[in-house]
Formats: C-alpha cells, structure tokens, sequence
C-alpha cells in the first residue's frame, strides 16, 4: 500500500468553518506552492508528529466540537479494553470531542451497521477498527458521498478503492510475526537444536483480520524457510476461553507437538491453563519435553508469564492508538496533509538475554529481556 497523501482543501471542504484564520492562510500558501488540485500525485508534503504534538486544544480553544464515531472490534482481550480506553481518554468532552463508541461484540454485520449510523447521525469523523479486512466497499463508499473521513486502526482493510479511507494507524502483524519467528530460529540456532524437529500448533485469532492473517503468513513463510512442521491450527478467537479449547484439541490431535503458536496473549493464558490440566511442562527446553509457548500484545499479566518462562518471547502490539489517530485528526483539521500510513513502534520480549537481538529483512530489532523493574513500570 502506497504512502499516499490527502489534501484537505480537496477531501474536507464541509469542515471549513473550523479553521482558524491562519490555517486558512496556510492552506491557501501550501496549495499556492503544491498545485493543491484534483490530482493525487499533487498532494502537499506530509506532516509528521511527535507524541507531545497532540494537545486535544484546537477543538477545544475555539469552542467547537468535534464529533466522532468510533466503532470498536469488542472486548475480546485484554489488549482491545486496553486499546479502546486509549481512544476514550484520548476523545474527551473536556478536550473538545464527542465520542460515539459502538461495540461491535466480533460480528462484521453489526460493525458495518454501526458505520451506517454514524453517516445518520452526522460524525465528524469516523474511527474503525474493523474486525475483518473484506466487505467494507460498498458501506465506505457511502461514508465518502458523506464526506466524512475515515480513520482505520489497528487492523487493515482490502478494498477496490484505498481513496474510501483517509489514513491508517496501528502495527504491523507480519513483522510482529516475522520477529518472533526470527527469535525462534535466534534460538534453534544458539542451542543447536534441529528445526526440522519443530512441531508446532497454530491457535488461530478471528479467522480474516489482519492480525491472523499476517502472523500466520510470517509463520509458514518462516517454517518453509527453516523447514519446520506446522502439525495444525485451531481457532481461539483471540479469547481466553477459546485459546483453551483450540490447546485441548490440539493435544488430542497432535500429542507430539512441542511449540504453540498463539495469536494473542489471551490464547496464550487459555493455553497454558490447558497443558497444565494436561500435565504437560511448559518451557524453552523441547528436547526433553517441554512445550514452547510464543504469542502476541505483551500485555503486562502477559510478561510476567514470560519472565515466569510460561511464555516463552511475546511480540509487543501497541494498543494506544488514541493520541495517533488525534494527530491524523488535528492535521485534517488544521488544512495538513496525512500520511496514509501510520505505523507504531512496537518491541519483542523474552524471560532471558539468551537472544540479544533478532534481523528482520536486514534490520536489526533488540529483544528485551523481562525483569521484575520492567515489570513494574510497564501501564499495559
């Protein structure tokens, strides 16, 4: 997907009437400069941000507020509640915002006519976080005969049409994938071990959202490259309960196994509950038995299961998007151009410096080791 960049004098005409006098100046010299017009390839430069660039005072300072509809994925994890008090503290009344929240509890239908009525109800802004990536043209295609501008976060969309969002925001799940899996081959490879003696089960989140599916490509591409077996996948649906019942069916199926593969640290609780029920021993050391278990978000509980050695390297996944979804919106609403994609920094972790660091497509990312002080300071 293209870095494309959006002019607002071009996509966001209705809102004018909230730009103070300079933004208007500003505008009218960036499209004097860029030839600011119908043509994508004419966009202005895009503007970046720090974290301390979003004050939440433009809405606020003039009086005016910004309403927007966000319409939320569920409570599945513990990452998602975090995730969505993100945007709630982000998108207060004190800060010039009204927030229309819709959750859409994991069903597509629902989340889709949730978007329909923030179009009804006149949003400012749409915020979405869709739970799966297919289905969203016909629905995003009202939203721009609206014109209202979309925000999607967190997960990503597959469209006929990128133009039917404005920006993007959130991780990227193949390189979360791509750098646990280089942690396992980090792993194979300073203690010798055979790879192709890896067996690995698969518990699956929401089958077609774009964390599954990008953790899951970086996996097979890594398992055909080190000749690992993938014995099988179960869905666990991002939740602990299902995370559970997909280990169960796993061990029936597959007794041999000795890696799991979680899509989410709340599979990976479901997990451990389940092999401990079992009688299995949860560890780094397969050889002899034990049974490695990697995961996804590097929640704080999460952690400590690492340093514990129950999860053996759990991929970060930044859940607060709040303050960089109000940087896309504050820009828009000064006249700035956005970049359309906007990715989070995110770490990988693990309970030992055995692995100091991983490569990933010639890029070196450090992997941090879990103590008790991280532990102690860590919000998530």
């Amino acid at each position: 997907m293209q870095n494309k960049l959006l002019c607002y004098k071009q996509y966001h005409k209705r809102n004018k009437h909230r730009i103070a006098p300079f933004c208007g100046l500003l505008l009218a010299a960036l499209c004097g400069f860029t030839g600011c017009g119908t043509e994508h390839n004419e966009a202005v430069t895009s503007i970046s941000f720090s974290q301390d660039d979003s004050t939440g005072q433009f809405a606020a300072d003039d009086g005016h507020t910004i309403t927007i509809g966000f319409a939320q994925v569920g409570e599945e994890s513990d990452w998602r509640r975090t995730n969505s008090d993100s945007v709630r503290n982000t998108f207060t009344t004190d800060r010039g915002y009204n927030l229309l929240f819709e959750d859409a509890q994991n069903d597509p239908d629902a989340q889709v006519s949730a978007v329909s009525r923030f179009i009804q109800q006149g949003v400012d802004y749409i915020v979405l976080e869709p739970i799966v990536k297919t289905g969203w043209d016909k629905v995003l295609g009202d939203v721009q005969k609206a014109g209202i501008p979309v925000i999607v976060a967190d997960r990503q969309l597959t469209l006929e049409d990128d133009s039917l969002y404005t920006a993007w925001v959130g991780s990227d799940p193949e390189l979360e994938g791509d750098k646990v899996c280089a942690w396992l081959h980090a792993l194979a490879e300073k203690r010798g071990l055979d790879e192709s003696q890896f067996r690995i089960g698969i518990i699956q989140g929401t089958i077609g959202s774009s964390p599954q599916i990008g953790r899951e490509k970086a996996l097979r591409e890594a398992a055909s490259d080190y000749g690992w077996s993938i014995v099988g996948s179960e869905r666990g649906e991002f939740t602990q309960a299902k995370g559970r019942e997909a280990m169960d069916a796993l061990l029936e199926k597959y007794p041999d196994l000795n890696i799991v593969y979680c899509d989410n640290d709340n599979e990976a609780y479901g997990a451990i509950e389940a092999l401990e029920a079992a009688g299995k021993t949860i560890g780094t050391d397969i050889n002899n038995g034990e049974i490695m278990i990697v995961a996804f978000d590097a929640a704080k509980k999460a952690l400590s299961y690492v340093r514990k050695g129950l999860i053996a390297c759990d991929g970060e996944c930044n859940p607060f998007l709040g303050p960089e979804i109000e940087k896309v919106i504050l820009a828009l609403e000064e006249g700035k151009s956005v970049e359309k994609i906007r990715y989070v920094d995110e770490g990988i972790y693990a309970g030992n410096q055995e692995i100091h660091s991983v490569i990933v497509d010639g890029k070196t990312y450090p992997v941090t080791q879990v103590t008790q002080d991280l532990l102690e300071k860590r919000v998530y």
